[in-house]
């Protein structure tokens, strides 16, 4: 039974635990470093208490946005990124193949969408956008896919603004360009593109209506400082990236990285309920390496303001390389904790969401099977 000393210490404790609750999430631009250090280190518990409820001032708890990549061009790159299996520098057994064609990504966006995914994310293995076939080929690709009332995320590498504008014509959502790492930490993983490369193509997408997502890597090697460095430059991003992704590494043999050590669950935790904090209307995405966290893990990550996840009928993300729980697996540990996905178009802090939703309002809805 808990001593007098230990009980007074704790009521000691909740007013300011309560205020927190009472605390009104402020859109800043400005977080200084001590700031966000400030934030990060704070007591795990009261640190997850304080990201639940800034999560709960802009988002519906009950929800949760359930993904599905497809990689439609996939490995052969150029670049030599020290974490990506899609590197033409490193043996990762990947084996390279061409653009998929149209019918096929339609197809299994259609799977995906009988299962619950309210968002389909198109990647592909380039350096940057060409003006070419193939990106004629994307866009239609993206068209096909809006077309089924599913939101639509691209990856395809740097972009200029045209072709961010040619990509809202044909209705997509959101473009995905992660910063990886901070500005400092980014040279040593990566020489055949720069930081000021990244944010050009996150400016360029901003000229447009098309929704950001932008987040990044933790366990490449990173120290703690340059994590919250990352925080900070995608929470200078006005208005803030619509949506944020955690990746935790994937390690890949044959890559550098294939030896880093593993991140303890804690620090997955901990940059969530930043991320959340800092940007509290963003969608908060635990992305790659969340097929190594059990459910009680994934719970507390989903506490601390996580969002969104991505599934998989293959159980992989883009590649093999990178593991992913099922769409049943999903499914049963969404209905475990009591969480709906939820629907296309329909997250109030995204600003072409409601524009969006009435143009798909024509196009039948398949009910939901995740957590059904």
């Amino acid at each position: 039974m808990p001593s007098t000393q230990v009980i007074s210490q704790i009521y000691k404790r909740m007013p300011r635990l309560h205020a927190w609750t009472r605390m009104k999430s402020v859109l800043r631009h400005d977080w200084t470093l001590p700031e966000i250090r400030a934030i990060h280190d704070s007591p795990l518990l009261e640190l997850v208490f304080r990201a639940a409820s800034v999560h709960r001032q802009s988002h519906d708890p009950t929800e949760m946005q359930v993904c599905k990549l497809i990689s439609i061009k996939t490995g052969a790159c150029p670049e030599d990124c020290a974490y990506c299996a899609q590197s033409s520098r490193y043996s990762t057994g990947i084996t390279p193949e061409r653009l998929m064609e149209r019918d096929e990504v339609v197809e299994i966006a259609n799977r995906a969408k009988a299962a619950g995914v309210s968002r389909v994310c198109l990647g592909a293995a380039w350096r940057e956008v060409k003006d070419n076939g193939q990106f004629d080929r994307v866009v239609e690709m993206v068209k096909s896919v809006t077309d089924l009332g599913l939101e639509v995320c691209c990856t395809l590498g740097m972009l200029n603004t045209a072709q961010a504008q040619r990509l809202e014509e044909a209705g997509l959502y959101a473009y995905n360009h992660n910063v990886d790492s901070s500005a400092e930490f980014y040279e040593t993983i990566i020489t055949t593109r720069g930081y000021g490369d990244r944010l050009a193509t996150i400016e360029n997408v901003r000229k447009t209506n098309v929704t950001v997502c932008s987040g990044g890597i933790i366990g490449l090697g990173e120290s703690v400082t340059d994590r919250l460095q990352m925080l900070q430059t995608l929470a200078a991003v006005r208005p803030h990236p619509e949506s944020v992704p955690i990746n935790i590494l994937s390690k890949v043999p044959g890559t550098p990285m294939a030896e880093n050590q593993d991140v303890p669950v804690w620090d997955v935790i901990r940059m969530i309920a930043t991320a959340r904090i800092l940007m509290p209307k963003s969608d908060v995405r635990l992305t790659a390496g969340r097929a190594k966290l059990n459910a009680t893990e994934q719970a507390l990550c989903f506490m601390a303001g996580a969002n969104s996840i991505f599934s998989s009928e293959t159980e992989f993300m883009l590649t093999k390389a990178v593991p992913s729980p099922s769409y049943d697996a999903d499914a049963e540990l969404l209905a475990t904790l009591g969480l709906i996905p939820r629907a296309p178009f329909d997250n109030p802090n995204a600003p072409r969401a409601e524009a969006l939703a009435q143009r798909n309002s024509a196009v039948p809805s398949t009910e939901c099977a995740v957590g059904a």
